[in-house]
């Protein structure tokens, strides 16, 4: 059953176990940070949100790419039947640049990692739409973290 009462809308059924999950924790997830994150240039970022979109779930593909997460499923939607979420990856749109994508925390589900997959599998199968793959994306630079004191100058008084 999910959330619409329609048989064939699995995104909101998606939607309510992402939910659960976050809040209760899925134990035996895998859940990485990127650090320093992923970042994929232009070209490549062009290239990857046209074959997740080629490849999106909702005409029986594999992906659901959207502004803020992708999520990669076992098999693609069938009225009646959820399918089992593999993992996903976080992403910011526009960010270091204008046309690129950071991908800054990746999770595999219980049934992703029982299935054997990893981070870096779920990451390389995203990015190997544009040609890359997790070891070799660029990475973000990390700016040192600002003093928490401030130096002011006192001069003496007369």
């Amino acid at each position: 059953m999910n959330l619409s009462g329609s048989d064939g809308d699995a995104s909101s059924m998606d939607m309510l176990e992402l939910l659960v999950s976050e809040a209760l924790g899925d134990e035996g997830a895998v859940t990485e940070v990127i650090r320093p994150a992923a970042v994929i240039p232009d070209e490549a970022a062009r290239t990857v949100l046209m074959e997740l979109s080629l490849r999106d779930q909702r005409a029986g593909g594999l992906w659901l790419a959207e502004p803020s997460v992708w999520r990669r499923y076992d098999r693609p939607a069938a009225p009646g039947e959820t399918p089992d979420l593999i993992g996903s990856i976080q992403v910011a749109y526009g960010t270091p640049t204008r046309y690129e994508i950071t991908l800054y925390r990746v999770t595999v589900t219980r049934f992703g990692a029982t299935a054997g997959w990893t981070v870096a599998t779920l990451c390389d199968e995203a990015l190997g739409f544009g040609g890359l793959t997790l070891a070799e994306c660029p990475r973000a630079e990390l700016a040192p973290p600002p003093s928490p004191f401030r130096r002011v100058s006192v001069r003496p008084q007369p």
